[in-house]
């Protein structure tokens, strides 16, 4: 896949292309120097990383005020979010030299989104609309990150791979909520996970 053919998968402007560009560009220098991402996904980066990102942006929603990404990494999804124009863009990760990467691009690419050096379990007195995230943890270890500083209405968007079922299965034993599970543009075995109304479940109601 090339950065072009983005175009037939999402709405994506030249302004946009060109920013994902640098992206992808320092992405593979600084691979380099640092391990970002598997190796292997970098023959095709922009299937396996952008537009893996990418396909979340219509899941955001229409008023989404804030976004939280859980252990960014490289910047999958929250990045790439923010490069599409979704506001409020906070990119948590623990690395520091991920970090330093992260404003790189940052810095590069004009985003608005803002770098912070931490664990996502020490997040604390914030409120996100949304929380991504993407080859973190489990669900449910996900959950007890994201619940803390969710906004009432806020949802959780999470892009998991082939052990999805057994994860929610184990989730839905310490929470309640509503799911959405959604097959991915990019992995026949992926699948975009849309949660919301999240609570603890009663300790009486473990199953």
């Amino acid at each position: 896949m090339t950065a072009e053919s983005l175009r037939d998968f999402i709405d994506v402007s030249r302004e946009t292309l060109e920013k994902l560009e640098i992206y992808v560009a320092l992405l593979r220098k600084w691979q380099n120097a640092i391990n970002l991402v598997g190796k292997s996904t970098l023959a095709d980066p922009w299937r396996r990383h952008v537009l893996d990102s990418a396909q979340l942006v219509r899941f955001l929603p229409k008023s989404v005020r804030s976004i939280i990404d859980l252990g960014s990494g490289a910047g999958f999804p929250g990045l790439v979010l923010s490069i599409f124009g979704a506001p409020d863009v906070t990119l948590c990760e623990s690395d520091s030299r991920k970090c330093v990467f992260l404003r790189e691009v940052v810095r590069r690419t004009h985003s608005t989104a803002i770098v912070t050096e931490r664990r996502a379990e020490t997040l604390s007195g914030m409120n996100f609309h949304v929380a991504t995230a993407r080859a973190l943890a489990p669900v449910d270890t996900l959950l007890s990150y994201a619940v803390p500083i969710l906004a009432p209405d806020g949802i959780c968007l999470f892009l998991k791979g082939k052990e999805v079922e057994e994860e929610l299965t184990a989730a839905c034993k310490r929470w309640n909520m509503r799911i959405e599970v959604i097959a991915s543009h990019t992995d026949s075995a992926g699948k975009i996970l849309r949660l919301g109304e999240i609570s603890r479940a009663a300790p009486n109601s473990f199953r």
